[in-house]
């Protein structure tokens, strides 16, 4: 019985411990895109974001306290949350006017 119990309580651990989802935002044209991401409230998800603009840009967010330079042509994985449910700005530092994005936590 100890085993039994021993076995369910490493499956649960694993259950907690799983890794987060992963949400895909493209950088191309010194626009986001989707520009709108919506991610579940009170879970840690992650950003891949995909740099294929040849030039260089930063993944900037003060509503999400994130601040992540993404060379030309490259990507780089964005840790977030848990969030509370809400709306979250985002935008390329480097190309503000166009580079614009929202998380959206629900």
């Amino acid at each position: 019985m100890k085993f039994l119990t021993f076995i369910l309580f490493c499956f649960l651990s694993a259950q907690s411990f799983a890794a987060e989802t992963v949400y895909t935002i493209l950088l191309q044209n010194h626009r986001f895109n989707p520009a709108n991401t919506t991610v579940p409230a009170g879970k840690k998800v992650k950003l891949l974001v995909i740099n294929k603009d040849a030039s260089i840009d930063e993944f900037h967010s003060d509503d999400l306290g994130v601040e992540k330079i993404i060379s030309g042509n490259s990507k780089a994985i964005i840790n977030i949350g848990p969030l509370k449910a809400g709306r979250y700005s985002f935008m390329g530092e480097f190309n503000a006017k166009t580079a614009q994005g929202v998380i959206i936590a629900k």
